[in-house]
């Protein structure tokens, strides 16, 4: 299996050392530190690890779980433990989505190296991995796991163990011919490419080859103006169907006559036909910026702003240029000029705050004020250690957003402006949701609104923040630590532009104007009808890994979040023992009112008549980014890291109205 990723892997001398092996011990904490025999497997994209040299392994990674690799003394662990060991000696492996970094020491500072550096070559080269390494890399992982001995050959009863462990429950008369087939050198094992074609074999795609042979005249190949036809008609591309067809061809087509796409191409392979649902780009004006957007978890800084900084550097750079002439006349200001007291100044340990002398101005805003000094210089360079007082008028200068109070809808559009934000506990805003929501709506339209969660969410638990949205609410925080289906609703909305943190809201929550009420939502918005097809699935992961005879037996569910009357759900029937390739072909109908708020979350659970459903994985999306036609659902885990290969595929069909049937 190894030959799969030869001549493509880059080898280095740190790579070969880490292939070696390696004695480093694990740190979970201040008491938990134990050595381990840490290990790059041949094919360059696995680490096993074992209680010592020769001892059991088992996988520990896959490099295309890691995101970086930092220094030690990057780590708090690390850090605490310096006194211990050398921090040169540590580093620290962060991996994507949520799961806990590994913190590791080495023996020395040159084995620290090598592992992080050799570490950092091969995450670089996954990055830049394209369709068929990606491919082949998983497939490679799934051979090493099978391959239980690590001869480098794949018996029939590991075959038959690798079946359960891919989901895969299929008799063994079957399996045994499919074996046989594939083991063309009769050698009774499969090596590197027999395994590829053993797996071609499991992955064949009737419910693809009936999709391609409706659009193909022969049955064998599909001509540039029958896949155009598709791509028009079908998929809903409308013009660039043309130039799409042609970019489609030249990425995926296998054939070097590089005409025509067949039947067996990978254009319709598994992670070939990739659903488009967040390629939308946006554009924000300043305005739109300032107070017409949904933001997560970054601060407000429109281009006016940044244009009044520029300027203000500007003017400090000329008035620092006369400070020297300026020194005499400034000492002589601050003797004649009285000390301005705050009204935090008149306590018992009589703190002052000062007011800044003018060829400082533009640094205050950085810096706090210290004691009256003789020398104006010694405000910014202190040589003395004394107690800082914020003065509360150059605190309001250093932030972008003004906090003030909320009384009530009318005392707010009197006194506040747009720059001025207030914040509401979960309660109060969908308290304020419900008495008054048209009312919120219209203050969100030109003010900014923090939601933030009730103090009695001790366990770091999340609320559904589409309540908060659908009133307008810009800023809605959230326990990113914790994951689940708020989270993934969370991170469902801000990945249509690439989780950038900013997403413009619809017309009618940004008109101070509306009439739109999230409580009863009526015309003149659009409702649409939903026709979800939910048809097979490819390579569903186990919920739980260590159970090697289970399969999953799994369904789909389609659950759409906007206002309430549009907020719903509905599933499939379970397909019983088969996660790697199950059949569902149901369709599923969704009538709704606002589309414009709604997202779309599909679900893959494993089915269990004793309890509460098994999570397998999801993925959520607005429902103005979904697009039409045949299309892979690529799905996620609970943290948010991808499960690839692991999918579901769907036809997807929008109809305006709430006429649409399931026929």
């Amino acid at each position: 299996m190894v030959s799969l990723m030869q001549g493509r892997l880059p080898i280095n001398q740190d790579v070969l050392l880490m292939q070696k092996g390696m004695l480093v011990r694990k740190v979970r904490s201040k008491s938990w530190k134990k050595l381990r025999y840490f290990r790059l497997q041949d094919d360059g994209m696995t680490v096993w690890h074992a209680r010592q040299a020769g001892g059991k392994a088992k996988p520990s990674f896959s490099i295309s779980d890691v995101e970086t690799v930092r220094e030690g003394h990057e780590s708090e662990l690390l850090r605490s433990l310096a006194e211990e060991f050398p921090l040169e000696q540590g580093f620290t492996i962060v991996f994507h989505g949520r799961r806990s970094n590994l913190d590791l020491v080495a023996n020395s500072v040159e084995e620290a190296q090598i592992w992080m550096q050799g570490l950092q070559h091969l995450v670089d080269f996954v990055t830049s991995m394209d369709q068929k390494e990606r491919l082949d890399q998983w497939l490679s992982d799934w051979f090493q796991r099978g391959d239980k001995n690590q001869d480098g050959r794949m018996s029939f009863p590991e075959v038959q163990r690798l079946l359960h462990l891919m989901n895969v429950e299929m008799d063994q008369e079957y399996a045994l011919q499919l074996f046989q087939a594939a083991d063309t050198s009769q050698s009774g094992t499969l090596e590197g490419e027999e395994f590829v074609e053993f797996y071609k074999a499991l992955t064949k795609r009737p419910e693809v080859q009936e999709v391609f042979e409706n659009f193909s005249a022969d049955g064998q190949k599909l001509t540039l103006l029958e896949f155009v036809d598709f791509l028009r008609e079908e998929q809903k591309e409308g013009e660039r169907a043309s130039d799409l067809a042609l970019e489609l061809i030249d990425r995926y087509e296998p054939s070097d006559s590089g005409g025509p796409i067949r039947a067996v191409g990978t254009a319709w392979s598994p992670g070939g036909a990739q659903s488009r649902q967040v390629n939308k780009s946006l554009h924000f004006h300043p305005q739109e910026l300032r107070r017409k957007i949904l933001v997560k978890g970054k601060k407000l800084q429109t281009l006016e702003e940044d244009l009044e900084e520029e300027e203000e550097e500007e003017v400090l750079e000329s008035q620092l240029e006369g400070e020297q002439e300026a020194k005499p006349e400034l000492e002589a200001q601050f003797e004649s000029e009285p000390q301005e007291l705050s009204p935090r100044s008149k306590d018992k340990k009589k703190d002052k705050v000062v007011m800044c002398p003018p060829f400082c101005t533009p640094i205050c805003c950085q810096i706090m004020v210290q004691a009256p000094s003789s020398k104006p210089e010694s405000l910014l360079f202190p040589k003395q250690k004394s107690k800082p007082i914020m003065c509360p008028s150059l605190s309001a200068l250093v932030v972008y957003l003004k906090a003030v109070s909320f009384h009530s809808f009318t005392h707010s559009r009197e006194h506040y402006r747009f720059y001025e934000t207030s914040s509401f506990s979960e309660t109060k805003a969908k308290s304020l949701i419900k008495e008054a929501g048209n009312a919120f709506v219209q203050h969100n339209a030109w003010q900014l609104s923090r939601v933030y969660p009730s103090g009695l969410r001790t366990d770091s638990s999340n609320y559904n923040p589409q309540e908060l949205w659908n009133a307008g609410c810009q800023m809605v925080a959230m326990n990113v630590q914790t994951a689940g289906l708020e989270m993934d609703i969370c991170d469902g909305l801000f990945r249509q532009n690439g989780g950038c943190g900013y997403v413009l809201k619809p017309d009618f929550l940004r008109d101070i104007q509306s009439s739109f009420h999230p409580e009863r939502p009526i015309s003149p918005f659009k409702a649409q009808t939903l026709l979800i097809q939910v048809i097979s699935g490819q390579q569903l992961p186990k919920e739980d890994m260590t159970k090697e005879r289970s399969i999953v037996d799994p369904l789909v569910r389609v659950e759409i979040f906007g206002v309430r009357p549009d907020t719903t759900r509905q599933e499939t029937s379970y397909v019983e023992n088969n996660g790697f390739n199950p059949y569902w072909g149901q369709t599923l109908c969704f009538r709704v009112l606002v589309p414009e708020l709604a997202l779309l979350r599909f679900v893959v659970n494993d089915y269990n008549w004793k309890t509460r459903h098994d999570f397998i994985g999801q993925y959520t999306l607005p429902w103005t980014c979904m697009q039409q036609g045949y299309r892979h659902i690529h799905l996620l885990s609970k943290d948010g890291t991808s499960l690839h290969p692991a999918s579901i595929f769907v036809h997807i069909c929008i109809r305006e109205g709430l006429e649409g049937d399931e026929s």
